[in-house]
């Protein structure tokens, strides 16, 4: 059986470069649901990768209570003081507490691509911004200063935006604001934003509270004392997370959806791949009808016919997810492009596509394969030899 097996598949998978035009039409099919599907998964795990990945675990986040994003939180001054006196929070070299209490808004800037003005998130901060975020490295320019209308630039707002190079003018809020830094976080959320002087926002969007309280904290294991801290205080009503927490929330919708976009149209298009392929097999089939049957009536098997027509089938979809993998990792992997965030404002994150994407295309494709092989399988090994052999 495994010579018989051998010897039709290997004849069989020989004679496709003659059925070449309707072998194309599985690759060519399967090729495409798998792009379509690694490339929206990879914007998926490319935003998810820039937000849920953004803070450590040694940094909490404080909002308002019942607050589901720091736009639409807010904290009094005199809190501010509170939150950053309670225990677990790490202390400078002056003994000064490490934190920061922070103004998020959205301003309009025009990209750079289309002109069309988009929503981007500003954030003021406070001079200890350095010790609190040491991932913030500025690569070009230097720190903003305080009291000052100037603001530092993530590199990845940079690329979308116009306008936002270093030492231009931003006007907004009937003020004038110079860019006098470029920095990166390593690719995190916070490469989307622009930061200035908490005080100095405050006054330009004639603000007096802040939407968040940053802290360093001790380690990560000071995390529930700190919390513990600030949610049985009665003077304040707060939510306390770990950053990575929060952003991970914050990116849990959007890469929802992306997921489903993904897997419904690539569901649509695998549907119509896999008739594609069950009408190139029967072809196949029908095609090799008396071939088939003389390889019965000499002794050959139905085990080794079925066999070579799932061979034939797999194969192609292989090559067809292959060449779809190959396809979305060449045109969409790396490529910068920016959606709406929690705030409301674009994030800029890079498509990224992995091999466990790779991986989940190819399965895809022999599945479509396999689906698109079995009827003309079973019709190759119930073909009536007599009949077969007399047709034309």
């Amino acid at each position: 059986m495994f010579k018989q097996t051998y010897a039709i598949t290997v004849m069989n998978l020989r004679a496709i470069p003659q059925r070449l035009g309707t072998s194309s039409v599985i690759v060519i099919g399967i090729a495409g649901v798998v792009a379509v599907l690694v490339s929206v998964l990879a914007m998926a795990a490319g935003f998810h990768k820039t937000v849920a990945n953004s803070g450590r675990a040694d940094r909490a986040i404080v909002l308002r209570g019942g607050s589901q994003a720091e736009i639409n939180s807010s904290i009094a001054r005199d809190n501010l003081l509170t939150i950053l006196d309670a225990p677990g929070v790490q202390k400078d070299a002056s003994g000064k507490p490490v934190g920061c209490g922070e103004l998020v808004t959205v301003v309009n800037l025009p990209k750079i691509d289309d002109g069309n003005l988009s929503n981007v998130t500003l954030r003021g901060s406070c001079p200890q911004l350095p010790a609190l975020r040491p991932e913030l490295k500025i690569v070009e320019g230097r720190m903003f200063q305080p009291a000052v209308r100037e603001l530092i630039v993530g590199a990845g707002a940079a690329k979308q935006f116009a306008g936002i190079t270093l030492g231009s003018h931003i006007g907004f809020k009937e003020s004038d604001w110079t860019v006098v830094g470029i920095f990166t976080t390593g690719g995190d959320a916070h490469d989307s934003e622009l930061i200035a002087d908490a005080d100095t926002v405050q006054s330009a969007f004639r603000r007096s509270l802040f939407q968040s309280v940053t802290a360093l904290l001790t380690s990560p294991d000071a995390f529930d004392g700190f919390k513990d801290a600030l949610t049985t205080n009665p003077t304040l009503t707060v939510d306390v997370k770990r950053e990575p927490e929060y952003y991970a929330e914050q990116s849990k919708q959007l890469t929802k959806l992306l997921n489903f976009i993904a897997y419904f149209v690539g569901g649509i298009m695998a549907v119509g791949a896999m008739f594609g392929a069950l009408n190139t097999m029967y072809s196949a089939v029908s095609a090799r009808a008396r071939e088939i049957a003389t390889l019965r009536a000499i002794g050959f098997g139905a085990g080794p016919v079925v066999f070579s027509v799932f061979a034939e089938s797999l194969l192609l979809a292989l090559l067809g997810g292959a060449i779809g993998a190959a396809l979305s990792w060449a045109f969409f992997n790396g490529n910068v492009v920016s959606t709406l965030g929690d705030n409301f404002s674009q994030v800029v994150f890079r498509l990224t596509v992995t091999p466990a994407l790779i991986l989940s295309g190819i399965w895809l494709a022999l599945f479509i394969g396999l689906l698109g092989g079995l009827f003309p399988a079973i019709r190759s090994a119930r073909l009536p030899i007599i009949d077969a052999l007399r047709a034309q």
